[in-house]
Formats: C-alpha cells, sequence, structure tokens
C-alpha cells in the first residue's frame, strides 16, 4: 500500500488554501492576460516576510516569485546580509502579471489601486498564516499598500513603522529598481543602503524553533 504523506497543519495548511482559492480569483481583470496566480513562497512560520509588487514576466512563466532577474538581486542581497533564503516568505501586494505588449516582449505595467486593493485579500491572509515578526516592503507600491499612499520611500526608507493590525514594517526599494540602476554612478550605493536595510531586518530573526 502507498504510504500516505502526513496531513499538513497550521500556517502550512492555512497556505495552500489560500493559494488554491487565489487560483480562481477574478475580483480584478488581471487574471485574464496573466499566465498564472503567483502566490507567496516560503516559510511557513517566517519571521520575516518580504513583499514585494507583483511578478514579473519570468514569474508569470514560472509560477513562482522573485525568480527573474530583479529577484537574482534580491537573494544575492539576502545572502550579504545573512538572510537565509528557507526562512523566509516572499510575496507580491498583486498575484497578477500586469503587462503591456512591445513587440514580442510583455513590459511590466504599475497595477491601479483598484487592483491592489482587489488583491489585499490574499495578502493579508498570508499575514494572518505566517504571522512574521516584520514585513519588508519592496518598493513602493507595496509600501503603500500597508503603510497609506502617502508613504515615501525617499523619506522612511530602512525605518521600523508600526501600524494596529500589521507586524512591523520597513520598506526598502525594489530590486528591480536596483537593476534598472545598477550602472549609474548611483547605483553602487543604493545596493549598498538595501543590504544595511536587509541587515536591521534580519535583526528579527530570532530563534524561531518554537513557531
Amino acid at each position: 500500500m502507498p504510504v500516505k504523506k502526513p496531513a499538513k497543519s497550521g500556517a502550512a495548511a492555512q497556505l495552500d488554501g489560500l493559494r488554491k482559492r487565489a487560483r480562481g480569483c477574478r475580483d480584478c481583470p488581471l487574471w485574464a492576460n496573466a499566465t498564472q496566480t503567483v502566490f507567496g513562497e516560503g516559510n511557513a512560520r517566517a519571521r520575516l516576510m518580504f513583499v514585494g509588487e507583483q511578478p514579473g514576466d519570468v514569474e508569470d512563466r514560472e509560477g513562482h516569485p522573485f525568480v527573474g532577474p530583479a529577484g537574482r538581486i534580491l537573494m544575492q542581497a539576502m545572502d550579504a546580509a545573512g538572510i537565509e533564503r528557507d526562512r523566509v516568505y516572499i510575496t507580491n501586494a498583486v498575484k497578477h502579471f500586469k503587462w503591456e505588449p512591445r513587440g514580442k516582449r510583455r513590459l511590466h505595467k504599475s497595477p491601479a489601486q483598484r487592483e491592489i486593493e482587489a488583491c489585499y485579500q490574499w495578502l493579508q491572509g498570508e499575514m494572518e498564516a505566517v504571522r512574521p515578526a516584520l514585513v519588508v516592503c519592496l518598493g513602493a507600491t507595496a509600501a503603500k499598500t500597508l503603510l497609506g499612499p502617502r508613504f515615501k520611500i525617499t523619506q522612511s526608507r530602512g525605518q521600523v513603522q508600526q501600524r494596529e493590525g500589521l507586524p512591523d514594517v520597513i520598506a526598502t526599494y525594489h530590486p528591480s529598481f536596483l537593476l534598472r540602476i545598477k550602472d549609474r554612478p548611483e547605483g553602487e550605493q543604493a545596493y549598498s543602503e538595501f543590504v544595511a536595510d536587509l541587515r536591521a531586518a534580519s535583526r528579527y530573526m530570532q530563534d524561531d524553533s518554537d513557531r
């Protein structure tokens, strides 16, 4: 007889349920042009949750968050900051890739507020399931989703923000921004600031064996 796999429980089961429901989400138009829903992935008991804007072209095709060029920068910076990938949870504020055609290419297009609001149910569910000690917002869309439309990364990057009903939040650059400016004079400085922000976030990674 085949050996049955043990049933998942707790946060992992909650995330699986959310993931299955999100696949059928039709609450905004983005699903129609996306290849698939790209849900969050990672440690269901993570003390750190990373939230980006939306999946990109590679992520949309492969079905996993932050596996394209911007994802490689994020993994590189996490490694420099001493953050192990298998101890964090990574997701996006919007779960479908919004794009516009440019020849044979599919170029990123920023999600509209109504699309962000429609998708917030899934991000909220992920936070409730994982219960992270800190959420790291990657870029303005993620930051404004959690901290409000007036929040500016240029003014408050790397500073711990506290809002009722949320874990602590730190906002920093989106890796795609670092990718765009990497060859400019300010690129090296911005990357160093990004790594410094992740190092600050890593302080929240206490012993999570009891979570």
